[in-house]
């Protein structure tokens, strides 16, 4: 009996060591968390990595090596993002947007996030101008 109690005890800890937890944030890259540069952030960042990369490489090439990272406004965090499971296709509905959910692991000693899902928020509604021009 205390061998079945001490085996369920020892799977419990294990399923919830592996439990993924929600972060909530800016999706942006490193380099632009880095300079704080959230609205100026260039897009060519997003494409291959880094500002003025296009001088060197050329236009709507796509590196498979652009790293994400989520800044987080209300503890100043930033981590970055291991999107190994994740279609790159899809985050990028979620580029330089707020209130952006990353679902993974924390690997607390590189700081990084296993993502292991992705949500964006909705898109604005559409409002309607009445005043008088």
């Amino acid at each position: 009996m205390k061998k079945l109690l001490l085996v369920s005890a020892v799977l419990s800890v294990a399923l919830f060591a592996n439990e993924s937890e929600e972060f909530e944030g800016l999706l942006t890259t490193p380099g632009c968390a880095a300079q704080g540069a959230f609205a100026d952030c260039y897009l060519e960042n997003y494409a291959c990595g880094s500002d003025g990369c296009f001088r060197k490489n050329d236009a709507g090439v796509i590196t498979k090596d652009v790293k994400y990272a989520l800044f987080q406004h209300n503890t100043g965090k930033v981590y970055t993002i291991d999107t190994t499971k994740l279609k790159l296709s899809e985050m990028s509905e979620g580029i330089n947007k707020n209130s952006v959910v990353v679902i993974g692991t924390l690997d607390v000693a590189t700081n990084t996030i296993k993502a292991t899902g992705f949500k964006s928020p909705p898109p604005p509604k559409k409002s309607f101008f009445k005043g008088c021009l």
